[in-house]
This record gives structure tokens, C-alpha cells and sequence, in this order.
């Protein structure tokens, strides 16, 4: 009986210890990742830092899509959360930047640069080849 509580105390501690991990990086108040210098390089490579900028369907200073916002409201409708992001919510460069944080704290747990650039441009299936020279923008932006 003692080794069988071993085991679950030692099972509990490791998913607790996996939890945590997988919420580090997601707002900078959770964990210690910096995902600013990663956001501050989409903003030069999607709109030159202009937050009223327009391009079809993707609007402000990250172009983000209405599919974005959707998917950020489903993913806080998920959470429990009151709060949602409107359309408008996209030329405000602090809640563009609250929704890319989102979507990486669901979609990109292990905080990986390259998935999280390649995906903003082609989405949570992107292709290695077709977002190759997003990739390399952004990159150039960063350093």
C-alpha cells in the first residue's frame, strides 16, 4: 500500500511540475519566458510598427485576422474567462499582443520562436517551405 501512495504522490508531483512548465511564458507574470522581442519583430514585419494598419481581412499592427479573434474568444469561452476581444480589439497593440500570447500558451506550450513565427503567418498547420521567408524576416527583425 505504501509503494502504491509512493507512486501517486510521485505521479501527482511530476503533472504538477509539467503544469507549470507548460504555463511558463504565457503573459510574463506566469513564467520567465520574453515573448516581446519575438512580437515586437511581427509588428516591423506585418504592418512597420502601424497599429491602424489594414491589409483584406488582417488589421493592425500584427494583422491578425476576425478567424484570430475567434479563436482567441473560443479559447477564453474554453478557460471560463468573461473576458472576449472584439474586432476593434486589433488596432490596439496591447491586446493584439495579449491575443498572440494566448494562442501560444495554448498552441505553443514548449515556447519555440520558430513555430511560434512560422504559425502567425501560416497558421497552426503552416508549412516549413511556404512560411520560409516570413521566418527569415521576422528573424532579421529580432537581431
Amino acid at each position: 500500500m505504501i509503494k502504491v501512495v509512493r507512486k501517486v504522490v510521485i505521479g501527482v508531483a511530476i503533472l504538477m511540475a509539467c503544469s507549470v512548465e507548460a504555463l511558463a511564458g504565457t503573459n510574463g507574470k506566469e513564467g520567465s519566458f520574453d515573448w516581446n522581442p519575438v512580437m515586437n519583430a511581427i509588428i516591423q514585419v506585418e504592418s512597420g510598427g502601424n497599429p491602424r494598419a489594414v491589409s483584406g481581412n488582417s488589421c493592425g499592427a500584427m494583422q491578425i485576422t476576425p478567424i484570430c479573434v475567434k479563436q482567441c474568444n473560443l479559447i477564453l469561452q474554453e478557460k471560463k474567462s468573461k473576458k472576449r476581444y472584439t474586432l476593434n480589439d486589433r488596432f490596439d497593440v496591447q491586446k493584439s499582443k495579449e491575443m498572440f500570447l494566448l494562442l501560444q500558451s495554448v498552441y505553443n506550450r514548449a515556447n519555440d520562436v520558430e513555430h511560434a513565427i512560422r504559425s502567425w503567418n501560416g497558421g497552426p498547420h503552416y508549412s516549413k517551405r511556404a512560411t520560409q521567408r516570413y521566418y527569415e524576416k521576422v528573424m532579421r527583425h529580432m537581431k
